[in-house]
């Protein structure tokens, strides 16, 4: 055989031998340049803002017709959501539901306590219709003539904790001042802020919080 055909049969058959090899390492421990990408996690979807709001006015909806069904599919599959009467999140005293209690809300009459009063320091003992009249939607949130991405629109004496205690929220603040209520003596201004963190891709609900100031 000459030389040159030689040659190339080795050369072959190398290629060929380190085909199979490469195949194997790859079968048995994935690609070793880049790492195993056979069984990653797909990247979380970028949601925009414009996204965002359009969940969140789906949310304020949800809220405004009392569909708590259509609440609870939105709501943390892990987390639940959390309620806060005011500005200021605390876990101590503000209460969490999770999906399937959230789903029952039409018919739960029972009184939790959601947190105190400002100023008091007294329970807001209240039924979840009452609740949610008094510190979720006392205002017609949907049509809020300014609404924030991701920033508070306006804050009072409370201390803003959203994003520290939540540090991969994404928020949307509706908010009205008491010239665009309905009611002639209503005083002062309040939001409805909504958050939301990604879970496996997608954006679920994680807070509802209300906030207000007399003037």
């Amino acid at each position: 055989m000459k030389k040159p055909v030689a040659y190339a049969l080795c050369v072959i058959i190398g290629l060929i031998a380190g085909a199979i090899i490469a195949g194997a390492v790859f079968a048995a421990f994935g690609n070793p340049l880049f790492g195993d990408i056979r069984n990653k996690p797909p990247e979380p979807a970028k949601t925009g803002n414009t996204e965002l709001t359009m969940l969140a006015f789906s949310v304020a909806g949800s809220i405004k017709d009392g569909d708590f069904k259509a609440l609870s599919q939105i709501a943390h599959p892990e987390l639940g959501v959390v309620f806060s009467p005011y500005a200021t999140i605390n876990f101590a005293t503000n209460k969490w539901f999770q999906a399937e209690h959230i789903a029952a809300f039409d018919t739960d009459t029972s009184s939790y306590v959601w947190g105190v009063y400002t100023g008091s320091g007294e329970p807001i003992e209240l039924t979840v219709a009452d609740y949610f009249a008094s510190f979720v939607y006392d205002k017609d949130y949907v049509n809020a003539s300014v609404i924030g991405i991701n920033k508070v629109v306006r804050t009072g004496n409370a201390l803003e904790n959203i994003t520290d205690v939540f540090p991969n929220v994404r928020f949307v603040d509706f908010y009205i001042h008491k010239s665009d209520a309905d009611d002639a003596e209503a005083r002062g201004w309040s939001s409805l802020r909504l958050g939301f963190e990604e879970y496996e891709g997608s954006l679920w609900l994680t807070v509802i919080l209300h906030s207000e100031c007399a003037e």
